[in-house]
């Protein structure tokens, strides 16, 4: 192959501009030197963007377990070639990311933040790099496009960061980042030599790869470095070292939001490592999911000591990232799909979570929970929002967490026994209350004395709070075509881990 492909299901390469249009649009700003110009531009790139992504999905065949819409380039073969193709977990995630950032460039205009045209174009580029990440069947693209997003994110941490020790997040941020993504390349490298050796020729392709079967030894290091280098970014405890600094000290929302609301992590793990490495994920799913209990009550318990709402939020992550590893290491059908659907869950609420703290520490300069409360009375609707993601991550009915969490602990009982499933729901119990004691602190708690009442919302962030309550209400009640749409991808996931392809253990 030495051209660009793509599938019949549809007249333009989709993937390609999904990647390429964040890129066309940051110069477009140039045509305009008015700044009320500026958002309507980016606003528009963003939106074209959205409607991108749902057109992916219109002309998706769910029925459909192979890869659709492919495209190939080789550009440097065999380090570096571009071959990207979506399944249904790949479209979720892609219409997640359209949204997300759809969401930032909103509430960017919304509160008013300084040197917006900049921070507009780093969201396009942090964009462009998370579509090609969702749709990468190469390892090495992958690696390359985390690369270039962990720059930007740096970089925009760094600009914009709310602390004086900004300079001490980004160290931190770039130690335990850069860390990762070396361990993960080490194992991409490590694939493709494997590869080599025995197919005669080095690939990092996903097809290619998937046709080995790796020595047992080979396989457990090969898995090691792949998933210590994503367990960074989910963050996963214990390598989630840098979360409560860079939450603290770095920005309130838009980098934790293109961070944590979009788990890239979560995506290569269902992606690369659990099709790839089936024998290694077996032997080691146990300790996986062993430490992901740990991580639930450790950041559940570090939570309720925190005085800074931006600290809890980040031991919340770590908390609800432990609970959707157990549901992923489960290893069956309700496994891989409460894996997907709690990274939606997440992606919303959390998103939601971070917008309404961003607009409170505008309007009090401070996140601190005791210099906070009384807020309901003047943020009714910030209130509300909160409320709402807060009860999303917990998973209570009505919330997209709901089925997530339900098919996380059905998978959790099968494989693991009633004692560790009853663990993690009372896990998920902790994290219900200090988000709950969060919100009755900041919103229904006296105002400290001497603090005057917070200006009501504006109208445009009203409209933020509301539209989050909608997507998220309106996925929790409807989440069958989610499930549906990643139902045939996981399905095949699923029988790679049948007990009819492995000796599985008994316990």
């Amino acid at each position: 192959m030495t051209a660009i492909y793509w599938s019949h299901q549809i007249s333009y390469p989709v993937l390609a501009l999904l990647q390429l249009l964040p890129l066309a649009a940051l110069a477009l700003p140039c045509l305009s030197k008015n700044p009320r110009h500026h958002f309507w531009i980016m606003f528009l790139a963003v939106a074209l963007e959205m409607l991108l992504a749902i057109d992916l999905y219109r002309h998706f065949d769910q029925n459909n377990a192979a890869w659709q819409f492919a495209e190939y380039l080789p550009l440097i073969p065999p380090i570096l070639q571009y071959h990207v193709a979506v399944n249904g977990v790949g479209t979720l995630f892609i219409l997640l990311t359209a949204l997300t950032c759809l969401l930032v460039v909103i509430y960017v205009q919304v509160v008013n933040l300084p040197d917006r045209l900049a921070l507009f174009r780093l969201i396009l580029l942090i964009e462009s790099s998370l579509m090609s990440q969702f749709a990468s069947l190469d390892l090495m693209w992958f690696a390359f496009m985390s690369l270039l997003q962990m720059i930007v994110t740096g970089y925009m941490v760094w600009r914009w960061a709310t602390s004086p020790e900004s300079e001490t997040t980004i160290a931190r941020y770039i130690q335990f980042m850069g860390t990762g993504l070396a361990l993960f390349v080490a194992g991409i490298i490590m694939f493709g030599w494997y590869h080599a050796h025995h197919a005669g020729f080095w690939s990092f392709d996903l097809l290619d790869l998937a046709k080995l079967e790796v020595r047992p030894g080979v396989a457990s290091i090969i898995f090691f470095l792949l998933f210590y280098g994503l367990a960074v970014r989910i963050p996963l405890f214990p390598l989630h070292g840098w979360l409560p600094h860079f939450a603290q000290h770095g920005m309130v929302v838009i980098a934790p939001a293109l961070l944590l609301g979009l788990k890239t992590g979560v995506f290569g793990l269902i992606q690369f490592v659990l099709p790839l490495l089936p024998e290694a994920v077996l032997e080691w799913h146990r300790y996986v999911a062993g430490f992901a209990l740990a991580g639930v009550f450790y950041a559940a318990l570090l939570a309720m000591q925190q005085a800074n709402l931006r600290r809890m939020l980040a031991f919340a992550v770590v908390s609800h990232s432990g609970l959707l590893t157990i549901g992923l290491f489960s290893l069956d059908q309700n496994a891989f799909q409460s894996g997907v659907m709690m990274s939606l869950n997440f992606g919303l609420a959390i998103t939601c979570l971070l917008f309404m703290a961003g607009i409170i520490y505008w309007r009090n300069n401070t996140l601190l929970l005791h210099k906070l409360g009384g807020l309901f009375g003047t943020l009714p609707m910030i209130g509300g929002a909160f409320f709402v993601a807060g009860l999303a991550i917990i998973g209570m009915p009505g919330t997209p967490g709901f089925d997530a969490v339900h098919l996380m602990l059905e998978a959790s009982i099968n494989r693991f026994g009633a004692l560790f499933t009853v663990a993690a729901a009372v896990g998920n119990v902790l994290t219900a209350g200090f988000l709950l004691w969060a919100f009755q602190r900041a919103f229904l708690g006296p105002r400290p004395p001497g603090k005057s009442d917070s200006s009501p919302a504006s109208l445009q962030e009203k409209i933020i709070a509301v539209m989050v309550i909608v997507l998220l209400l309106g996925v929790g009640f409807f989440p069958e075509p989610w499930l549906k749409l990643i139902d045939a991808p996981l399905n095949n996931l699923t029988q790679l881990y049948s007990p009819d392809n492995h000796s599985m253990e008994t316990h």
